[in-house]
């Protein structure tokens, strides 16, 4: 991420824009974000330098006795919480190798430069626009979150991809889903695509859902009849995204959804009262829209339902 005064240029131009267009190419900017480099999961824990004297060390495996989806939403200590994803990652558990991806695609921006991730937040927050306020309160959140995080625990691009690889092939739906999403899916059969969507439509994992959205907006366009009716558009991106909302993704005004939304790509809510589902009826759609997105998303829903 640029750290220089025209990028808080462009971010008070992006404040000012509204409509349909903007969010499958914001959803893909906050989706490819860095990750921490999978072989130092392997080897050891998430990360080895130094830091603050209350640092905890890896935990024991009595620590390991927690819900790492529910953790990621509150814990306020992201780094504490990799370190007891890493063990369980070690020891082959597929999800928290998908957890790990999801920490470190949420701690990137910060960890590569945490000064400058700062002295941005500051700019951000002077900025005489509508969403200034709230995006500087998002960044500050995340730093919150990841403050022990450094620029030596080495989070990459190329590392989500290879920690996003050792979940699918451990069986994370969720992390299969994103590899689809990023144009590199487990398998080039004929069908697989279809049937990776009746999968995750059959799963019920807000995650997964969460994660395929992005192969379903715009990209989809022209492979509707594969993936299914609700592909092809940037409203049915949304729609996948508020089926997660509904099946459990916490998707509250201050959680990791919207917090990732803002702090990342600049789409903010100028009411901090809205989740994710007001926040996206009330900017994100066409009045139009509404009726049709309200369908795609029950569609979804009911044919989950239908399958099981």
């Amino acid at each position: 991420m640029p750290r220089t005064l025209p990028w808080v240029l462009v971010c008070a131009c992006v404040f000012a824009t509204a409509g349909a267009w903007w969010w499958a190419q914001s959803a893909r900017d906050v989706a490819n974000a860095a990750t921490v480099s999978a072989a130092a999961i392997v080897d050891e824990a998430p990360v080895a330098t130094a830091r603050p004297a209350n640092r905890i060390e890896e935990p024991s495996r009595s620590a390991l006795v927690f819900d790492s989806r529910r953790e990621f939403e509150t814990t306020p200590d992201l780094f504490v919480y990799a370190q007891q994803l890493a063990l369980q990652a070690r020891a082959g558990d597929a999800d928290a190798w998908w957890m790990l991806s999801r920490v470190h695609d949420y701690c990137a921006g910060f960890a590569s430069n945490p000064a400058g991730y700062a002295r941005d937040t500051r700019a951000i927050a002077a900025l005489d626009v509508s969403s200034a306020a709230s995006m500087a309160a998002a960044r500050e959140r995340v730093s919150a979150r990841c403050a022990r995080f450094m620029p030596e625990d080495g989070l990459s691009s190329r590392s989500v991809h290879q920690a996003r690889l050792q979940a699918a092939k451990g069986g994370s739906l969720a992390a299969e889903a994103a590899l689809l999403a990023d144009g590199e899916p487990l398998s080039e059969a004929p069908g697989y695509r279809g049937e990776l969507v009746a999968r995750v439509s059959a799963s019920g994992d807000p995650q997964a859902f969460l994660a395929l959205s992005r192969a379903m907006g715009l990209t989809a366009s022209g492979v509707e009849t594969e993936l299914g009716d609700v592909s092809g558009t940037w409203l049915s991106e949304v729609a996948w995204q508020i089926a997660a909302c509904r099946l459990g993704l916490d998707c509250r005004p201050q959680g990791n959804l919207m917090t990732t939304y803002c702090a990342h790509g600049g789409i903010c809510s100028r009411d901090p009262s809205l989740d994710f589902p007001a926040f996206v009826l009330d900017a994100g759609v066409p009045r139009q829209g509404v009726e049709n997105l309200n369908e795609m998303v029950d569609s979804l829903l009911s044919r989950r339902r239908a399958i099981r």
